[in-house]
């Protein structure tokens, strides 16, 4: 009998060790599951609010009618060039289309840019690093989106190009459509350059 209730014990204990970890185990892969449904969680919302801004952006259009939307992607397309005023730091991005275009020789070759291309030209106020050990000027604040759309049916009148302004605003994170940008607003700023399809900047050895 002794022995019977040694072993009786032992099981009752082993049992107990046995539910004991069983029960930490499902604490365990509870608290990794809840733990996994939270960061999803998180990276689902950030995702949302990114999507929620670019919808916002690319449901504006220009008094003409040219869509933001037609640029969409543009924050990753080539860079073509860029420029500086005393005040703004410019830089020129194409879309693929456009930048194949470049790279077999338009407009230097004399032949203009094919329909659909699309040039943007981004601009920011421009600052001095503090960080640098040199003296540089860097990007401060975002401000602008100059975009320029090759269709020449729709915009016979302005060289086959269309023009519009989007503008950025820093404190609400918004962009807007320029009031006074029309179809032809870069039209008479871009005729000097009729022999170059209107396009001021080459593509950039690099």
């Amino acid at each position: 009998m002794s022995e019977l209730a040694t072993k009786s014990v032992a099981q009752e204990q082993q049992e107990r060790k046995i539910e004991t970890r069983t029960g930490v185990e499902r604490i365990a892969g509870f608290t990794l599951v809840a733990t996994a449904v939270a960061v999803l969680a998180v990276l689902g919302a950030a995702a949302l609010f990114a999507q929620g801004q670019d919808k916002d952006k690319y449901s504006l259009k220009s008094p003409s009618g040219i869509a933001f939307s037609d640029f969409r992607g543009y924050e990753d397309w080539a860079v073509v060039s860029s420029a500086r005023t005393d005040e703004i730091l410019k830089v020129i991005v194409a879309n693929p289309k456009m930048i194949k275009a470049y790279k077999a020789g338009v407009p230097g070759n004399g032949q203009p840019f094919p329909e659909g291309s699309m040039i943007v030209k981004l601009q920011w106020t421009h600052k001095k690093s503090t960080e640098a050990p040199f003296v540089v000027e860097v990007p401060d604040v975002f401000s602008q989106a100059f975009v320029m759309e090759k269709d020449s049916k729709r915009f016979a009148k302005s060289g086959g190009w269309g023009y519009a302004v989007f503008n950025y605003e820093a404190a609400s994170d918004k962009f807007t459509a320029d009031p006074k940008s029309l179809s032809d607003c870069g039209y008479a700023c871009h005729t000097p350059v009729k022999a170059k399809d209107y396009i001021f900047h080459p593509y950039q050895k690099r």
